[in-house]
């Protein structure tokens, strides 16, 4: 299989420079799907060959398909990585860095697109702006294969695309991105916040916006950890959906997010099987994707079901179903399966901090803080909260990972502006 988008990899060049990268491993290697996850979300080309025991063999060096040095990638330049990451895979391309200042006017925790969003407003407003990403750009809007109620897309637009789009608009603009970065304590000081990133770089910025998004919720079943990458995947599978030509592959959830996987998968699953724990699948989807989902001839929905079993030696060979009525089970043969039940907060770096989260572990910001239950930390100042502000003045909140957002693309773009609009009054008041 190819994606062959190109993306232009770092920084603001005047061209795009093509960059391909050859992925050699097992079908079913976990590491393998993950760096495809990862370069396919950054709208890199890349070439996949999954091997099978003799062709594994043929290649100089390699013993057969459990030999360490799999996955092995080929970049352009001739080089090899063998034993690949997806953390490999981003030194190679140039993409692991340090920040370059000592401070930073703000500095933006997630690249979802409240993070992006609020990167292009404060680099374009004159603020020393960095934005850290801990995984690839895009967050969870970035693995939808295509967003078709954001503004100014009539046809749509895939989440990478639009992600990559906004990466280079805020680094044209001056912004700092570090992608494979992540914050894992953080101190709020009187001049700011200052974090520990996981590879021991220490990040001071004036003000921080937090726009880290959610995970896709897990199922909780036996295996799930184990068969993760090998037939069992999270969101619309953008990179894995042309593996799955001709087969029966099922996709856990009723919402948004479920229904545009069904679709993208449908264009090349002999069959796709919605299962979705509510009676009613309008229950829970947007009207447009109700309409094409049940005009479908390839895309069929069960409710009030849930899985409760997954089994497979080296991959994923069958699911369980549990009829939620009747508590009848069913074992159901396949290769693929596309969990997409929700998200949790990324908040755990806000554990230790005085940040006051909601009982699910969504940061509460503005008025909401006033009077909120369970606020161990009162708000200090004389003057109220900013709306996106945390109880920790010049520490804001955006996106889905904020308590009460209304989660969807359009919003998340608009709370990152509005944050930026927020950073500026408080950084004119210290």
């Amino acid at each position: 299989m190819t994606n062959d988008v190109q993306m232009n990899p770092a920084g603001p060049p005047a061209a795009v420079r093509p960059t391909t990268v050859r992925i050699f491993g097992a079908p079913d290697s976990s590491r393998a799907f993950a760096i495809r996850d990862f370069l396919s979300r950054s709208l890199v080309s890349y070439e996949w060959i999954a091997l099978d025991s003799a062709s594994a063999r043929g290649i100089p060096g390699l013993s057969g398909l459990d030999d360490p040095q799999l996955p092995l990638c080929e970049f352009p330049d001739g080089s090899r990585l063998t034993g690949a990451t997806v953390e490999g895979v981003a030194q190679q391309l140039g993409w692991i860095r340090k920040p370059r200042l000592q401070t930073y006017d703000v500095s933006i925790y997630g690249g979802g697109p409240a993070g992006l969003s609020a990167a292009v407003y404060a680099a374009s407003e004159g603020l020393r702006t960095i934005l850290v990403e801990r995984q690839a750009i895009g967050g969870q809007a970035g693995s939808s294969s295509l967003i078709e109620n954001y503004l100014g897309f009539p046809q749509g637009i895939s989440g990478a695309d639009l992600a990559e789009r906004a990466r280079q608009q805020a680094v044209r603009f001056g912004a700092e991105i570090l992608r494979l970065r992540e914050g894992v304590h953080a101190i709020f000081v009187d001049d700011g916040i200052r974090v520990d990133l996981a590879d021991g770089t220490q990040l001071t910025a004036r003000a921080n916006i937090c726009a880290t998004g959610i995970a896709w919720r897990r199922l909780g079943v036996d295996n799930e950890d184990r068969l993760l990458g090998a037939g069992v995947f999270y969101g619309a599978g953008a990179s894995e959906a042309p593996m799955c030509g001709g087969e029966t592959v099922y996709v856990v959830g009723g919402g948004n997010s479920a229904g545009q996987a069904a679709m993208h998968l449908s264009a090349y699953a002999g069959q796709v099987v919605m299962l979705v724990r509510g009676d009613r699948l309008a229950d829970t989807l947007s009207d447009y994707l109700v309409r094409k989902i049940v005009a479908s001839p390839t895309i069929r929905v069960v409710t009030n079901c849930e899985v409760v079993g997954l089994d497979g030696d080296r991959s994923l060979a069958k699911i369980t179903v549990r009829d939620r009525a009747s508590s009848k089970t069913s074992t159901l043969a396949t290769q693929h399966m596309f969990v997409c039940i929700g998200g949790l907060p990324h908040t755990e770096w806000a554990r230790d901090t005085a940040i006051v989260r909601d009982e699910a572990g969504y940061i509460v910001t503005g008025s909401d803080l006033l009077g909120y239950p369970g606020s161990h930390t009162p708000w200090a100042l004389s003057r109220p909260p900013f709306h996106l502000e945390t109880n920790v003045p010049g520490s804001f909140a955006a996106g889905d990972v904020r308590h009460d957002s209304i989660k969807r693309v359009a919003s998340a773009v608009g709370e990152g502006a509005m944050a930026v609009a927020f950073v500026h009054k408080y950084l004119s008041t210290t």
